[in-house]
């Protein structure tokens, strides 16, 4: 069986990883110059760093898994022990503990980041009438409602805003946060139903590293997934893009450039926009949702300063910024805090990033590279005192980086799978459909692949 994956990112190469696993011949097609989608490896003055995402979520096996399996299992490594931080009333404020994704359990922890008056009003959830939730919600709707507009604009929105870069007054409950959601139908309370998980998780035994990263940077995955799909027998090829899709009687026909290429299956691991152009005349229905997913652009500014011209280096992991409070930076990495991998390269550089830009914020890409990293640098001097000069730096765009996820999205999703499902050996994959996070588009990839492999007749 002859698989061609459309999109080298890291869906497409996880696709392409099961599918050679289940025995099958794989072509993978890369539209750009480079394989990783978002997941990139540069160099700042000298070190290796990460340009793309940095960390994957170690509470769920499908990254861990996937990075053993491409050879890189001893090199995976949680962050550096510290303590995280929000920039937000004026102070760089601890991160609060005891929370899902900002939505606390007990309203006390709230202090300092949220008013007095913040935390007094989450305190009277318990006064309100049952929670209840039905169908899908926003996720700012639902938590101002029950624990006030404060909690969801100081801490929830750049805590959900750091995965997505979305508007959380948009963002499914459902689809982002599910076991919050799932939760609070189940409780009364909000604060009960955060409670209820914090202790199910323990009960667990999730007390290790929510993330982890990899020494040497996220961005040698794809490498080393590519090189392991490479030693079983994949052809991969970039500079690549498909632009044509057709059904014949023994499969699929895929125009490649100058080529067409001949297969049983294909696998989309593409972003939803180019997916919706391929699939136009086969599935118009699934093509027009396709089309309608929204994406939300951002900026990395990764800067490297000598330890020596630093006052004070700056303490902890980094932080985090709600948008209520009017600055040009989203977040800052403390990178050489943070990875010990990063910061064993060179003891005497000091090695952080910043992120830029959020949903609707297109014109952020627009700025040169000069104009990002003043607005950087400005925001770190009010923030954290520092006041040097880099010696070096990186502005990396992700223009249409990341998929939104509105009230629907799981809907949609469903819709557009089974529109497709009228089209044998044709699946889709990647940060469109159920999560933005790498193990997220690694099990959406697996399920892909299983789904063409089945035997016609059981897909």
């Amino acid at each position: 069986m002859h698989v061609i994956v459309a999109g080298g990112g890291i869906a497409g190469l996880a696709a392409a990883h099961h599918l050679l696993e289940g025995g099958a011949r794989v072509t993978v097609l890369e539209a750009s110059s480079r394989l990783g989608g978002k997941l990139r490896a540069g160099r700042v003055a000298g070190v290796a760093v990460d340009l793309g995402a940095e960390s994957m979520l170690a509470r769920r096996p499908e990254g861990l898994e996937l990075a053993r399996a491409a050879g890189l299992g001893d090199a995976l490594q949680p962050p550096a022990a510290g303590t995280a931080a929000i920039w937000t009333r004026g102070a760089v404020r601890p991160m609060p503990t005891g929370h899902v994704m900002g939505v606390p359990g007990d309203p006390a922890v709230l202090e300092g980041v949220v008013s007095p008056e913040g935390v007094a009003r989450a305190a009277r959830e318990t006064e309100l009438p049952p929670a209840g939730i039905g169908g899908d919600v926003a996720v700012g709707e639902y938590v101002a409602a029950r624990l006030g507009r404060e909690v969801v604009d100081r801490l929830v929105e750049p805590l959900l805003g750091g995965v997505y870069a979305g508007d959380v007054y948009r963002t499914s409950l459902r689809a982002a946060v599910p076991v919050l959601h799932e939760a609070a139908r189940k409780e009364g309370s909000l604060l009960a139903a955060v409670r209820g998980i914090q202790e199910r998780s323990a009960a667990r035994g999730q007390d290790g590293p929510v993330f982890t990263g990899i020494a040497g940077g996220m961005g040698r995955l794809p490498a080393a997934v590519a090189g392991a799909c490479r030693a079983a027998g994949a052809e991969i090829l970039t500079g690549a893009p498909v632009t044509e899709l057709r059904r014949t009687p023994q499969g699929w026909t895929v125009a490649a450039g100058d080529r067409a290429l001949h297969a049983d299956a294909v696998v989309l691991a593409v972003p939803a926009p180019a997916a919706a152009r391929l699939l136009a005349d086969l599935e118009p229905g699934a093509s027009a949702e396709l089309a309608a997913v929204e994406y939300a652009s951002m900026a990395l500014v990764t800067l490297a300063f000598r330890r020596a011209d630093l006052a004070r280096v700056p303490e902890g992991r980094g932080f985090l910024v709600p948008s209520v409070d009017g600055r040009a930076i989203k977040a800052s990495t403390f990178s050489s805090n943070k990875w010990t991998w990063c910061a064993e390269q060179d003891p005497d550089l000091f090695v952080l990033r910043t992120s830029l830009g959020r949903y609707g914020e297109e014109e952020v890409l627009g700025r040169d590279d000069a104009d990002l990293v003043a607005a950087s640098l400005a925001d770190l001097r009010a923030a954290v005192g520092l006041d040097a000069r880099p010696v070096d730096t990186a502005v990396t765009r992700w223009r249409d980086g990341l998929p939104q996820y509105p009230v629907g999205h799981l809907e949609r999703t469903a819709r557009i799978r089974r529109r497709l499902g009228t089209l044998p050996g044709l699946a889709v994959c990647g940060a469109a459909y159920d999560g933005v996070g790498i193990p997220a588009c690694v099990a959406s990839a697996r399920a892909a692949a299983e789904q063409v492999l089945r035997p016609a007749g059981t897909r």
